[in-house]
């Protein structure tokens, strides 16, 4: 499996991973990282809040960014540098979130790649925006 190279990008070519949040991705995320807030894994307390229900981390969502970057778009061989993120709306136990990479920015000299990251469920509602620049390899 062989990612682009940053000859082989061009502005405004796009990417996007999908993924239905289950209970399951929540537990999981807790545990591997041992962020257990009652927000995200107590129903009795998450109703409670503003949001009235347990919410996924947002991390977990922006995780689903990584997985665009890293598997697709520039894919394997990209070294992920930086990424700014804005949280815009929670995101529920059952909702399908759809993480989209589209290239704004090519520096050959430098090898980087900056790209615009977003994440939207279901309705079409946007639940993360942000940038990300990404370092590639240069052709052979």
């Amino acid at each position: 499996m062989a990612g682009y190279s940053i000859t082989e990008l061009t502005i405004g070519q796009t990417a996007s991973f999908s993924k239905t949040v289950g209970e399951s991705d929540i537990y999981l995320y807790a545990g591997v990282t041992g962020d257990i807030n009652p927000l995200h894994i107590n129903e009795e307390y998450a109703k409670t809040t503003v949001f009235k229900s347990r919410i996924a981390h947002g991390m977990l969502t922006a995780g689903f960014v990584s997985a665009v970057l890293g598997v697709t778009l520039p894919g394997p061989g990209s070294l992920y540098e930086s990424q700014s993120i804005k949280f815009l709306a929670p995101v529920y136990i059952g909702d399908t979130i759809t993480a989209m990479a589209e290239v704004v920015s090519i520096d050959l000299e430098k090898g980087r790649v900056i790209l615009k990251t977003t994440c939207t469920n279901q309705d079409g509602t946007a639940v993360l925006d942000g940038e990300a620049s990404i370092r590639l390899r240069k052709p052979k």
